[in-house]
């Protein structure tokens, strides 16, 4: 069963709302990486990279080390999958439902067919 009231949870989806956050993340999928070189290929200011990194901090999307005066950053996988495991759950319910639907449209098709009558 897929724990439904995760305080977390909201940050994530909150988190992963904004594009250029879900850009810094798919960069962070394929390693550790500086924060300057993160933001190297995006069009803004490193305050405003500063700023869509501390939301996904606080999400826990992400992990902050320092090495000197280097701020390495690194992908944190759980609460991608706690957020996978939530619209899962959802999938399938709408699967269910649709599945069903489904039936009942092919059952109701065949009942509205014209009998043959014999004589």
């Amino acid at each position: 069963m897929v724990n439904h009231e995760l305080p977390s949870l909201d940050k994530v989806f909150a988190a992963l709302a904004n594009p250029t956050r879900r850009a810094l993340l798919e960069r962070l999928a394929q390693g550790e990486t500086s924060v300057s070189d993160l933001a190297t290929p995006f069009a803004m200011s490193l305050p405003a990279i500063s700023k869509h990194l501390r939301v996904l901090e606080q999400a826990g999307l992400i992990a902050c080390t320092k090495d000197g005066r280097v701020h390495r950053l690194r992908l944190m996988a759980q609460p991608l999958r706690d957020a996978a495991a939530w619209m899962a759950y959802y999938q399938q319910f709408w699967e269910t439902r649709l599945a069903a639907l489904d039936h009942y449209l092919h059952d109701v098709d065949h009942t509205d067919e014209p009998q043959e009558q014999t004589s």
